[in-house]
């Protein structure tokens, strides 16, 4: 798969397209890496409030390895529009911002490289009938999701500090996002410039909207989300990836996940535990990227089908 290719091709390219919602339009905005005709699609989709530069890395490789990469920014993140109001930030108004997405992209299928809530829409996507998912990647995400870390996740959603420069901004971030596991100083300082905007008094501060938060706010520390009933639709080859400490993501739920649902009855589900990481492993280190490598490499007999009659 590894190809010769021109030097734009390794170079990040940004795109906008609109998202119709109750709201009315909204522009949505992505980041795409490699050969706009490669034969592999591959949407790389962040978590809660991250956005589609945390991929860099691993979009560049891939990209080198002759594959389309595509990350974008989910509504009120990163170079998206907010929404006009707290209660759009919901499932599915995410589900019609990627299936836009998807159209705008032009190809039979894709592969999913999903982080906690971006591994939510994957799997959501999915289990849907006539899904273009053709291998499915949930970084730090299952079908089982542990209260008292959604709670976690919900109090440091809702921090709106302030900083005087992006180098007190990677200290913060360096702190909160300890569990993404051993970064680089290149790393954190480029997840510190891509997630930096600055607020009415010129200071610095995190790139999402705060009313994404909102749903957390009241979240009870001891109440799990059980999404199995959408887990055991999923039809595609999937890698689970979880952190070594993770709380969100148990090792119980990853077994459980492997032996239930339609994927799991045709052996398509397998995980890797990722060392020193938590909630969740970045996807900058080499050792990672590695293994999404092996994974979204394989052929599948869907795709042996459609090149053999093509």
């Amino acid at each position: 798969m590894i190809k010769l290719l021109k030097k734009e091709h390794l170079e990040p390219r940004f795109h906008t397209y609109p998202l119709l919602g109750p709201f009315g339009f909204v522009q949505l905005h992505y980041t795409e890496w490699g050969p706009r005709e490669a034969e592999r699609t591959v949407i790389c989709l962040h978590g809660l409030t991250r956005n589609g530069r945390d991929f860099d890395f691993l979009a560049r490789h891939l990209a080198q390895r002759g594959m389309r990469v595509v990350a974008p920014d989910l509504p009120g993140r990163g170079r998206s529009d907010r929404l006009p109001g707290a209660h759009h930030y919901v499932t599915e108004t995410y589900l019609t911002a990627m299936a836009a997405l998807l159209s705008r992209l032009d190809v039979a299928e894709v592969d999913w490289v999903g982080t906690s809530l971006g591994g939510h829409i994957g799997m959501e996507l999915a289990a849907r009938r006539g899904a273009p998912i053709r291998r499915l990647v949930l970084n730090d995400f299952g079908a089982r999701l542990q209260g008292a870390a959604l709670n976690r996740l919900g109090q440091y959603s809702r921090m709106r500090k302030q900083f005087g420069s992006v180098e007190e901004l990677e200290q913060h971030l360096r702190t909160i996002y300890q569990p993404f596991g051993t970064l680089t100083d290149e790393q954190w300082r480029h997840m510190a410039e891509h997630s930096a905007a600055r607020d009415e008094q010129g200071l610095y501060c995190q790139n999402y909207d705060p009313a994404i938060s909102v749903t957390f706010m009241l979240w009870p520390s001891m109440l799990d989300i059980a999404l199995w009933h959408v887990w055991e639709r999923v039809e595609c080859p999937a890698l689970i990836l979880r952190g070594e400490t993770s709380d969100l993501l148990l090792t119980h739920t990853v077994d459980q996940m492997k032996e239930r649902g339609i994927a799991a009855s045709k052996g398509l589900v397998e995980s890797v535990e990722i060392p020193d990481c938590g909630h969740a492993p970045s996807l900058m280190d080499p050792a990672h990227i590695r293994v999404i490598e092996e994974f979204l490499g394989r052929e599948d007999s869907r795709t042996e089908a459609r090149q053999a009659s093509g």
